[in-house]
């Protein structure tokens, strides 16, 4: 019966040992099921919340978009209202003469400084670019070049700051030429130049005030002015037009 009893307890011990390291192994793939659920939850998670901010970020690029669709807009439009009126100042140009610009200190010398007109300018608005635009209309719509000298004039002195004030006062230089008043032309056009020598326009107003010497008989003058055209505008196209009048003084 000793025998037995040790066969029994001998099994017992047996089937513990084995038992021992399942149990173990169970609980350590339980924990580790634990983990890996608590990382794909993580994950999950992380996921979720890049997700969100992609979508954030996407609402705000095509915020964004839009904006720059509309700024864009606003500047084409801006642009081509600058190209209709610089070609309506060509245009005018081309009834007077066939070239343009000045020099500030060689045509004060030779310019009156007062312009008077005749027409009665429009009443102010209070507002310069309305103002502006009235003169401009004033030219290119209704063709009333008397009372568009008298609003040219009247926005200068309004005016004094505006960012329109070169524009205005080419306008003026070249109303009073295609009226004839060379000395008045001539005192507008050196204001660009001397005043505004970052205008677009002042090229062209330092080559007109060439111009207008040459036509006064000052051959001297309009060389002087021309050279300096060639200088300070070099390989532009209103350098070779002063380089072809210089040829041919």
């Amino acid at each position: 019966m000793n025998s037995n009893f040790r066969c029994y307890l001998l099994s017992l011990s047996l089937l513990a040992g084995i038992a021992a390291p399942w149990a173990a192994i169970a609980a350590s793939t339980d924990d580790r099921l634990t983990q890996l659920e608590r990382i794909s939850d993580a994950h999950s998670q992380l996921f979720t919340q890049l997700q969100q901010q992609f979508s954030d970020m996407q609402r705000d690029v095509d915020t964004l978009r839009g904006q720059i669709q509309t700024s864009q807009y606003q500047v084409d439009q801006i642009v081509e209202r600058q190209k209709f009126i610089l070609q309506q100042m060509d245009e005018l140009s081309s009834k007077g003469s066939a070239a343009a610009a000045t020099t500030g200190a060689t045509a004060a010398a030779g310019a009156t400084t007062s312009t008077p007109a005749t027409g009665s300018a429009p009443a102010s608005t209070g507002n310069e670019k309305q103002d502006y635009d009235n003169a401009v209309a004033l030219v290119v719509n209704t063709k009333d070049y008397d009372r568009a000298i008298s609003a040219f004039q009247s926005f200068v002195k309004q005016y004094p700051k505006s960012t329109y004030q070169s524009n205005a006062n080419y306008w003026l230089g070249q109303l009073f030429y295609n009226k004839g008043k060379k000395d008045d032309a001539s005192y507008y056009f050196a204001t660009v130049v001397k005043d505004y020598p970052k205008s677009p326009k002042a090229a062209e107003s330092m080559l007109k005030v060439g111009i207008i010497m040459q036509e006064k008989g000052d051959k001297d003058k309009a060389k002087a002015v021309y050279q300096r055209v060639v200088s300070q505008y070099a390989n532009t196209d209103i350098a070779k037009q002063a380089e072809k009048r210089l040829a041919g003084l």
